[in-house]
């Protein structure tokens, strides 16, 4: 075997510009700096298993901590929005029945702050709109349209038809049939224990809107009442005959909580601040 040489190329030794052992003298070649020599101690945790898991609690300990003790010292993590307010009896009764028909599985209420959803649904969710919520209804899946902001999107003649018959309005769609709400009348007993068990749970909820909760729920479904007292304890309340019919129903209930969503807050005048 001949070794060729290129003359061109001179001898690593005899180069000006090659570093050899001879240089350094004092350095033991492939020697590890200090700071990797610590890192490779990480051996030690990984061959103890005791060791290893004793080293991840405390890791998970001091950053819970550091999450979670901040909060006691906190009164709210929500900040407060101009408009957001519990929802009236009838809406809050439709909401349960919303819960009731699982219509969350479906359909989220959480518009996120990306620019097609924003341009699709309108003003990305605030967390203040969902602070009576219990729960809250920000679903995990899609499979009809978001509800954030459906409230006073379409009529309730529309939200009637729909409901009675989904593919009547939208051909594409899977929702199954919900006529029997508009044949399941409702009426307000226990509708003030209903509010109670929500100011229970944080829901500020006065003794002037507990008092009058019968009064409030029958009277959000008649255009003919006397709701200046409603409007005043709830306002923006959209008064309706929902359904159309005589009778106060489950239909009235959720379309009256179909068009309070997303309707709270005046977003023509709302300034988010930085730390939202």
């Amino acid at each position: 075997m001949v070794d060729h040489e290129n003359d061109k190329i001179p001898p690593a030794e005899k180069d000006p510009k090659v570093s050899t052992v001879s240089d350094f003298p004092d350095e033991i070649p492939n020697e590890l700096p200090h700071h990797t020599k610590l890192i490779e101690k990480h051996a030690i945790l990984e061959k103890s298993p005791t060791l290893l898991l004793v080293a991840s609690l405390l890791v998970v300990t001091i950053g819970g901590i550091v999450e979670i003790a901040p909060l006691f010292w906190l009164e709210n993590t929500i900040e407060e929005v101009d408009g957001v307010r519990p929802y009236s009896p009838l809406e809050l009764t439709g909401r349960d029945i919303y819960v009731r028909e699982g219509c969350y599985v479906c359909h989220s209420q959480m518009i996120r702050p990306m620019r097609d959803e924003v341009e699709r649904y309108g003003h990305y969710s605030l967390a203040a709109e969902s602070m009576y919520d219990h729960p809250f209804q920000w679903g995990s899946k899609r499979t009809g349209p978001d509800l954030a902001r459906v409230g006073g999107r379409y009529s309730d003649t529309w939200h009637v038809d729909h409901l009675m018959d989904p593919q009547s309005v939208v051909p594409e769609s899977i929702m199954p049939k919900y006529a029997f709400l508009a044949d399941t009348p409702i009426n307000a007993n226990g509708v003030e224990d209903l509010l109670a068990t929500h100011r229970f749970v944080g829901v500020p909820y006065t003794d002037e809107q507990l008092e009058n909760a019968g009064s409030d729920f029958i009277v959000q479904a008649n255009v003919e009442a006397d709701t200046d007292g409603l409007l005043e304890r709830y306002p923006g309340a959209v008064v309706s005959n929902f359904d159309g019919q005589a009778a106060l129903t489950e239909m009235d209930a959720l379309i009256a909580y179909l068009q309070i969503l997303g309707t709270m807050v005046d977003f023509s005048t709302f300034t988010p601040d930085a730390s939202r």
